[in-house]
C-alpha cells in the first residue's frame, strides 16, 4: 500500500549537512531555528502559542536507502532499526520535541532543533506532559549509553 503525506511547512535550522548535527532534540539545547507553515495550513496554528513545547513529525529527505539493521550513533553493535531512532527506516519519518518560543504569522520560532535546514514538516502536535510523559522501566541497549546523548553528533553514516 502506498501512503501519501502532505508537507505543511519547512524547517529552517543552522545545519546544512548531517555531519555535526545533534542526533536528538534533547541534545540540541540552544539550537534555534524557524518553521515556515504554508499558507493553506496557517489556520491550524490557532491556540498553539499556549504550549511551551511541540512535537514535530518530519520527513528525512536526505535518506536514500532503508536499512533494517544498523549500527546507531551511540553504540558499536548492530541493532534492528525499530530498536533505534536512526533515519534509514522503511518510512523515513522523524520525531522531535522542541521548545516553542513564539509564533509570528506563519513562522514558528523554536529551540532544540536536531534536523537539517529545509526538512519537510509533516505535522505538529502539542507536547502535553500528562499525555506524553511515560515512566520507562527499561530502555534496552541505550541503558548504558544514554549519558552520551548531549555530546553525540551525527557523523554522516546514514546518508550514504
Amino acid at each position: 500500500m502506498e501512503i501519501t503525506f502532505t508537507q505543511i511547512g519547512t524547517i529552517r535550522s543552522p545545519f546544512i549537512e548531517p555531519k555535526g548535527t545533534p542526533i536528538q532534540s534533547a541534545g540540541a539545547s540552544g539550537i534555534e531555528g524557524t518553521i515556515e507553515i504554508f499558507q493553506p495550513f496557517i489556520e491550524g496554528l490557532t491556540d498553539l502559542e499556549g504550549f511551551s513545547h511541540i512535537i514535530l513529525l518530519y520527513y528525512f529527505h536526505h535518506i536514500k536507502e532503508t536499512r533494517l539493521k544498523i549500527t546507531p550513533f551511540m553504540d558499536d553493535q548492530i541493532h534492528g532499526v525499530f530498536a533505534t531512532r536512526a533515519p534509514n527506516r522503511p518510512s523515513p519519518i522523524g520525531l522531535s520535541t522542541v521548545r516553542l518560543i513564539r509564533i509570528e504569522k506563519n513562522i514558528l520560532y523554536v529551540e532544540g532543533l536536531d534536523m537539517l535546514d529545509g526538512t519537510p514538516l509533516l505535522d505538529i502536535k502539542p507536547y502535553v506532559p500528562g499525555i506524553d510523559d511515560r515512566k520507562a522501566d527499561r530502555i534496552g541497549w541505550l541503558q548504558e549509553k544514554i549519558h552520551n546523548l548531549p555530546t553525540t553528533k551525527d557523523d554522516g553514516r546514514f546518508i550514504h
